[in-house]
């Protein structure tokens, strides 16, 4: 089977970890590989490298095309437009996998999930293989116990290897949750696999909006499609969809407490990443590159990133969206960037800001380098820290080691490159009247953005 992996992403609901622009799935929360290198070794087991694509957005790309280098996977990347939420991201992937009308079997699955890849979950995925001729298949995580931040799915008449969807339910109230857990009812997992002929055959009949503003090309599509998911606006009309139970082990982690309940803890039941001290401190989550010290601290979440603390008790830690709302509607750029910021060519960390000047730390990926530019605001200092530099400007080249520093002055032509095969590291100091990110001038890019 083929495989399309969604990884967009609004970078909300784990704030001030995730940001608009470094969603949940690029974190590496459990271990050294982030979930969406978790989702992309999962689709291998059933999927060769050519047969899996990566929808995303601009600003992500080559953080997804980086993540899965690392983990030796050379999948495809695909770019929504314009993020129009997930059925019409969906349609577009599968019209991109499928040529020539052709019809296949498609994995559909979100890149920010916790998921065991265990003998149940291939053995759920066989048997929605089998029913995919005739069906289109969710995946339902049989419940550990009541939850109201899931949708659930009622299962009808049994099929062979699943059961036919009689309903699909939106989130409950606590009591409901308990009578649905009671009731047999499965979690709405958000994965799928579909027949691709069924898949569009449907969605002409019921999303007839979505199939005919993809008869345009992806510019024009994006633009005229209606913003509805792919449970609102096809599985829930539809009488062909079926549900697989799915035994193994699952989390969306779309909260704190979710990170909390999935990860190891101490003698005083605290889940800790980083250095704490805790005095009379218990079942309390921490994550922070610096020490933490608490007293008289039970069931709170304090996360620390360079820029921002978050500090609230676990059982309200999905109320951080509302801290985000509030950030973007004083368009305030914490809402969507760390001090680290990614680029394509690498990255660079805000030290220090001022309205005058600016201090970055710039670590450049070997065999990559910055675009052509030139600055009308600020002039730059470079000290080299580790690594090595081909520095150009007004084209002059010359070759910098560690310790080794050069001036770029306001108004010239210049572009810095890592010619070596270990990361280029160093410190820049920016000088002007303005200095903002938008005083770049692009005159030739390696990623394609001279537009901007």
């Amino acid at each position: 089977m083929k495989t399309l992996i969604l990884a967009g992403g609004s970078g909300t609901r784990l704030f001030p970890l995730s940001r608009e622009k470094y969603p949940k799935q690029f974190l590496k929360l459990i271990d050294a590989e982030s979930l969406f290198q978790k989702t992309l070794k999962r689709a291998q087991a059933f999927s060769s490298d050519r047969e899996i694509a990566v929808i995303t957005n601009r600003e992500q790309k080559f953080l997804a095309l980086d993540q899965a280098a690392e983990i030796g996977c050379a999948c495809t990347i695909l770019l929504e437009p314009v993020a129009r939420n997930t059925l019409p991201a969906i349609y577009f992937g599968l019209r991109s996998i499928v040529r020539n009308g052709e019809s296949t079997a498609v994995a559909v699955l979100p890149s920010d999930h916790l998921l065991g890849d265990d003998a149940a979950y291939r053995q759920a995925f066989a048997s929605a293989l089998e029913l995919s001729d005739e069906y289109l298949v969710v995946f339902g995580v049989r419940p550990t116990g009541p939850n109201t931040g899931y949708g659930y799915i009622r299962p009808g008449r049994a099929v062979e290897g699943g059961f036919a969807v009689d309903a699909f339910v939106e989130k409950p109230d606590p009591a409901t949750a308990e009578r649905y857990v009671k009731d047999g009812y499965l979690w709405n997992s958000g994965m799928f696999l579909f027949n691709t002929k069924i898949f569009f055959d449907e969605c002409e009949h019921h999303a007839p909006d979505v199939a005919r503003a993809f008869r345009n090309p992806p510019e024009a599509a994006f633009t005229d499609t209606p913003n509805i998911s792919i449970d609102y606006g096809l599985m829930e009309k539809t009488t062909r969809a079926a549900v697989v139970p799915l035994a193994s082990p699952w989390d969306d982690l779309g909260s704190f407490d979710a990170i909390y309940a999935v990860l190891p803890r101490n003698a005083q039941g605290n889940v800790v990443q980083g250095e704490h001290i805790g005095i009379d401190s218990r079942h309390n989550l921490v994550i922070s590159d610096r020490l933490v010290t608490t007293i008289g601290l039970h069931g709170f979440a304090v996360i620390e990133t360079k820029d921002a603390i978050l500090i609230t008790p676990r059982d309200r830690a999905h109320e951080v969206k509302k801290i985000v709302e509030h950030l973007r509607e004083q368009d305030d750029e914490r809402a969507e960037i760390h001090t680290t910021v990614h680029r394509p060519w690498g990255s660079y960390s805000r030290l220090e800001d001022n309205t005058s000047y600016s201090i970055k730390r710039i670590t450049v990926a070997p065999g990559r380098r910055l675009s052509l530019q030139k600055h009308r605001s600020r002039s730059e200092h470079w000290v080299v820290v580790s690594g090595q530099a081909k520095v150009t400007i007004d084209g002059n080249e010359h070759l910098l080691s560690r310790g080794e520093s050069t001036y770029v002055p306001i108004g010239s032509l210049h572009r810095l490159e890592n010619p070596g095969r270990v990361p280029l590291d160093m410190i820049e100091v920016q000088i002007g009247d303005y200095i903002g990110e938008d005083d770049i001038e692009r005159f030739d890019d390696d990623f394609g953005r001279i537009e901007e």
